[in-house]
């Protein structure tokens, strides 16, 4: 498995564009993205466990329920299209029946999904006219595809790898948006993994589904979990390797290993980029009765406000790591405990340490910080990622919709 340029468009078969549609109100960002299989893709996909639901995630689901199928994709940034009512079904349902129309396909081969302020209106005229402006631009363009999907966040998010499997070279790439409104609780966010992989349907969602579980479900900023969280797979089968029937197939995990890398990769890259962020924290948790426990406490370690802003004031206050620890519900022998900052052990068999407070100092002025808790309970470990919580993260949330 290699990294490689490009991201959603590396993949054989897979076009994309990112325009304006002028959805963003006093902006000239690009704000609406089309994705684009040559032939029908498997998909499969992750949504957002928020009782409320954005109109594009009813559609998309129920769209994957209909024949595991998806030819293309269409996003707008700006407008999250929740709450809005019958009327937001219906423009979201008008995306899905313009892309088909000019593509000339089946509109429920198409995903539709939306992100930015909750509670307004799609500008439907708008959108129309962008879908038809990114179907005509469309391309090798998967860098503007991930900026047309950007609200909060400051950079592009995207990736691609190839690996070999049954000797043919494969290809998975992804892009993803996200910055605030992050916890995990199933997606967490917006991403698109496109791969020529041929793959079934059942065993691509299996992949999905625990890849997941171990990267997009193991970040958090801000401990709220969004009405359009999604994450959508598609499989084209263009590559032309032996089917991948299951997961018990050898090939399966060649394939797992690579996805699981895209989404880690995306999930840390959403992660950096945290409204108003300055550091990566990042938890590893070993010696866990289960994997559950030991994912149970590396994300409420990433998810306190008071660890957050420690590390933003570079503040080696190991006190709230193991404050958090005990109030995550993971069971764990305090007697036992072991705290450590980068290597630099602070609490240890449920007694403080003398340490050095100007390194630990000198370790929280980098921007990627390491916490590890060792529970003494088992063997499971797990990571998780999260970032500081700063001024400016009040600053940016304070005025969201102006």
């Amino acid at each position: 498995m290699k990294q490689i340029n490009g991201s959603i468009c590396a993949p054989q078969g897979f076009t994309a564009a990112g325009v304006h549609a002028g959805i963003r109100k006093n902006s000239d960002k690009l704000d609406l993205t089309v994705i684009y299989s040559q032939v029908p893709a498997v998909s499969a996909g992750v949504f957002t466990t928020n009782q409320v639901k954005a109109a594009p995630i009813t559609l998309t689901m129920a769209h994957l329920k209909h024949e595991g199928l998806v030819q293309a994709v269409v996003v707008n940034s700006g407008n999250a299209n929740a709450c809005t009512g019958p009327l937001g079904m219906q423009h979201t349902e008008q995306m899905a029946k313009t892309v088909a129309k000019a593509l000339h396909l089946s509109p429920q081969r198409v995903a539709v999904a939306s992100t930015g302020v909750i509670g307004v209106t799609l500008p439907i005229d708008k959108i129309t006219q962008g879908i038809e402006l990114a179907i005509v631009n469309l391309g090798d363009k998967g860098e503007d595809a991930a900026k047309a999907i950007m609200t909060t966040d400051t950079f592009a998010k995207q990736i691609a790898i190839e690996m070999q499997i049954d000797g043919k070279t494969v290809r998975i790439g992804g892009i993803a948006k996200g910055s605030g409104m992050i916890h995990p609780n199933m997606a967490t966010m917006l991403g698109f993994i496109t791969t020529d992989a041929v793959i079934s349907q059942s065993a691509l969602h299996y992949a999905l589904i625990k890849a997941n579980q171990r990267s997009f479900n193991m970040i958090t900023v801000d401990g709220d979990s969004s009405t359009n969280d999604m994450v959508l797979a598609m499989a084209n089968g263009l590559a032309k390797n032996t089917i991948i029937q299951a997961s018990d197939d050898p090939n399966w995990d060649i394939f797992y290993q690579g996805l699981l890398f895209v989404c880690t990769y995306l999930a840390k890259e959403i992660v950096k980029d945290g409204e108003g962020a300055t550091k990566l924290i990042e938890v590893q948790v070993s010696g866990a009765a289960s994997e559950e426990d030991a994912q149970i406490a590396a994300r409420t370690v990433c998810r306190s406000p008071l660890v957050k802003t420690a590390v933003f004031g570079e503040d080696a206050n190991w006190g709230r790591i193991a404050c958090a620890l005990g109030a995550s519900g993971a069971d764990f022998n305090s007697e036992q405990l072991r705290i450590e900052l980068d290597g630099l052990l602070l609490f240890e068999n449920g007694s403080p340490l003398l340490f050095d407070e100007a390194v630990a100092k000198k370790i929280l002025q980098q921007k990627n910080i390491l916490i590890k808790a060792h529970l003494g309970k088992g063997q499971s470990n797990a990571t998780a990622w999260g970032c500081d919580l700063t001024y400016d993260y009040i600053k940016i949330n304070a005025s969201y919709r102006s």
